[in-house]
C-alpha cells in the first residue's frame, strides 16, 4: 500500500502540483476510491488511517523533491502534529504557525463546535511549501461503533467556524450541536459576548436553568456544567475577551461541555437557537482485504506499482510522451 500510495501521489505532483493532491485528499469520493485501489474494501474499517499512514509514509523523504509534507496520524501520532509541522517547516525556512493553528483549530472545532458524538481519535495534515492545506481526521463513536472522517481544505474559505468542511462522511446522521453551521452565526455571537462577561452574571443565569433535556441526545446534568468548572473558565475568558467565536474556540479549556453550557444559557438570556443540522453528507482495482469483491491479488498489485514506477522514472527523459501515453489510457478506460 505504501508503494502504490507514493506512485500515485508522485504522478498526480508531477503532473498537476501538490495542491492537486489536497484538493484530491479533500474530496470524500477520491478519497474512498482510493483507498479501493489501495486493497480496502469500500466499507472496511480502517480505510481511513490506513491510507493516510500509506501517504504519509510513501512520500517519506520525498517531501522537498515534491512540496509536499505530512504530519499526525492515529492516537499520540495526533499529538505530535504540530511538532511533525515545526521541523518541517524548519527546514523550509517557513514559519509554522498559521499550520499549526489550522492543525489545532480544526480538530477543536470536530471535537467541540460539532458535537455528533465522534470522538476524534486521528488526525493527518497535509500541506504545501507554500502553506496551503487539507486535514483528514476521523472520530469513533463508541456507543453505536461508528465512525466519521471529516475533510478540509484550506483554499475552500477563510472562516474555521462557519460551514468550513469539505466534506463529512458517514452512514447516517445524527441530532447534532452544530456551532459552525452557518445558521448558528447569531448563537456564535452570542456566546462570543457572554464568554466577555465577569463569570458572577453567567454562573446565575446558569443557576436558573430548568432541568432541559436535549432532544435525543441527554440530559443537562451537574456533571455537564459543573459551576466550578465553568467559572474558572469564564475567569479565563473574561480576562482574554475573545474578539470572536474562533478566538474563543482557540482558547485552550475551553471545550465541548462549556460551549454546550454557554449555548444553553445564550439560548435562554438572547433567545438565539443553536443549529441540530447535522453537517454530513452522504472500485475494487485489486480486490479488498476482506475478500470483496476478491482477495487482494498480490502480482497485480505489485505489477500495477511497478508499471507506475516505471513510467514516472523514465518520464525525465520523455516527460510529455509518458503522460500523453497515461492520459491516452485514461480516455479508453473512461471513454465519454
Amino acid at each position: 500500500m505504501v508503494r502504490l500510495a507514493r506512485e500515485v501521489v508522485c504522478h498526480i505532483t508531477v503532473e498537476y502540483g501538490p495542491g492537486e493532491v489536497l484538493e484530491r485528499l479533500s474530496d470524500r469520493y477520491w478519497f474512498q476510491a482510493f483507498g479501493c485501489v489501495l486493497g480496502f474494501d469500500w466499507h472496511s474499517s480502517g480505510v481511513t488511517t490506513t491510507t493516510c499512514g500509506a501517504v504519509k509514509e510513501g512520500i517519506r523523504n520525498l517531501e522537498e523533491d515534491l512540496g509536499l509534507f505530512a504530519a499526525g496520524g492515529k492516537g499520540a501520532a495526533s499529538r505530535r502534529t504540530p511538532g511533525e509541522i515545526t521541523q518541517a517547516c524548519e527546514r523550509l525556512s517557513q514559519a509554522p504557525d498559521p499550520l499549526v493553528y489550522a492543525s489545532r483549530l480544526s480538530a477543536k472545532v470536530d471535537n467541540s463546535a460539532v458535537q455528533d458524538g465522534h470522538q476524534l481519535y486521528h488526525h493527518s495534515f497535509f500541506f504545501t511549501r507554500e502553506g496551503r492545506w487539507c486535514v483528514v481526521q476521523q472520530g469513533m463513536n463508541d456507543d453505536s461503533a461508528t465512525a466519521r472522517r471529516y475533510h478540509w481544505l484550506g483554499d475552500r474559505g477563510e472562516s474555521f467556524v462557519d460551514e468550513p468542511h469539505a466534506a463529512i462522511c458517514c452512514d447516517a446522521r445524527a441530532h447534532t450541536l452544530n456551532l459552525v453551521a452557518g445558521e448558528s452565526a447569531q448563537m456564535r455571537s452570542a456566546i462570543t459576548e457572554l464568554a466577555r462577561e465577569p463569570d458572577r452574571g453567567v454562573l446565575g443565569d446558569l443557576e436558573r436553568l430548568p432541568d432541559l433535556v436535549l432532544p435525543q441526545r441527554h440530559r443537562v446534568q451537574s456533571t455537564d456544567i459543573n459551576p466550578r468548572y465553568v467559572k474558572r473558565i469564564l475567569l479565563k475568558t473574561y480576562e482574554r475577551a475573545p474578539r470572536d467565536f474562533e478566538t474563543l474556540l482557540g482558547i485552550e479549556g475551553v471545550g465541548a461541555k462549556t460551549l454546550r453550557a454557554l449555548a444553553l444559557v445564550a439560548e435562554l438570556i438572547h433567545a438565539k437557537q443553536v443549529s441540530g443540522r447535522d453537517p454530513a453528507r452522504f472500485s475494487f482495482a485489486h480486490g479488498g482485504k476482506d475478500g470483496t469483491a476478491y482477495p487482494v491479488d498480490r502480482m497485480g498489485y505489485d505489477r500495477t506499482v511497478e508499471v507506475l514506477h516505471d513510467a514516472l522514472a523514465q518520464a525525465r527523459v520523455a516527460r510529455s510522451a509518458k503522460v500523453e501515453a497515461l492520459r491516452r489510457l485514461a480516455r479508453l478506460a473512461h471513454p465519454e
